[in-house]
């Protein structure tokens, strides 16, 4: 009887070491399997914080300038640059959130880029300015000292964005679209008036589209962007010298709701462009993931 015990009572014993190294070998398993996917980077819901440098490309606009009883001025076809790497560079930071899965997300991407008119070029005129002809045609700089958005011709925007199918475990496409407000710094002189506007100023809608390419690492992304984006600018030319952002706006919020007219008038032009553009993120909140979809 004692044999038969003790034949049982190791047997129960081999059996149970046998379960414990199976269950270990699954925990490895499954160990591996969750570092796979932590390197592969794969998309989940989770928030990326970045910033990024680029270069711009702006088309040539129509610029008009108005003033009840004073201008009525379109300077025709004004060429535009960007300066992208003198100061104040090309930048731009962005928040983004990425819903459940990782396919859909929501973007606040604010941009910071530069146009200044070449003044030494000779453009088409039509209209009046201090209620005279202009000649049918004149160096911009005859008409303008200073017509440029180079503190900047600044977007704040909300996008939406959509994962497209990877490219290989860690590069995945994204295309992106949205809407926003442009609140340009800008410095706005004739060559005869007195006076000049420079100050952050709110001038109209800004769309824009996008796709890329992201580059995934544990907690971090690389990404390269075509961005394309249409403003319409509708700027008032208040002959002042503002301050800061919050300040300038206030100013121009409390101007229009007083009902003033701009003692300058206003200038119009429509602004668009194409822009590519590299930055990195560090993405944090992520959910768990257990395999590539």
């Amino acid at each position: 009887m004692a044999g038969i015990l003790a034949t049982t009572a190791q047997g129960i014993m081999e059996q149970a070491e046998a379960d414990r190294q199976d269950a270990a070998i699954r925990a490895s398993e499954s160990a591996v399997n969750q570092d796979d996917v932590n390197r592969m980077a794969l998309p989940t819901r989770e928030t990326m914080i970045g910033g990024y440098a680029g270069a711009p490309y702006t088309y040539a606009s129509d610029v008009h300038h108005t003033k009840s009883g004073t201008h009525d001025l379109t300077v025709k076809d004004v060429n535009w640059e960007a300066k992208p790497f003198k100061s104040p560079i090309y930048y731009g930071a962005r928040v983004i959130r990425w819903f459940e899965g990782g396919r859909s997300g929501a973007m606040v991407d604010f941009t910071h880029s530069k146009t200044l008119a070449l003044l030494e070029e000779t453009k088409s005129l039509k209209g009046t300015l201090n209620n005279a002809p202009v000649p049918a045609q004149a160096a911009l700089s005859d008409i303008y000292r200073k017509l440029e958005f180079s503190h900047g011709h600044n977007m704040l925007t909300l996008n939406g964005l959509w994962r497209l199918t990877r490219l290989a475990p860690r590069l995945w496409p994204y295309i992106g679209i949205g809407a926003g407000i442009n609140l340009p710094h800008g410095e706005v002189q004739l060559t005869k008036v007195r006076g000049r506007t420079y100050e952050y100023q709110y001038t109209g809608p800004v769309g824009q589209a996008l796709i890329g390419i992201e580059f995934r690492v544990p907690r971090m992304s690389y990404y390269l962007e075509y961005k394309f984006s249409l403003a319409q600018y509708n700027v008032p030319l208040s002959l002042r010298d503002g301050s800061v952002l919050f300040v300038d706006l206030w100013n121009q919020f409390s101007s229009w709701l007083s009902g003033e007219e701009p003692p300058g008038g206003y200038l119009d032009t429509r602004l668009t462009s194409h822009q590519v553009i590299g930055g990195l993120g560090v993405r944090f909140g992520a959910s768990d993931v257990a395999a590539a979809p």
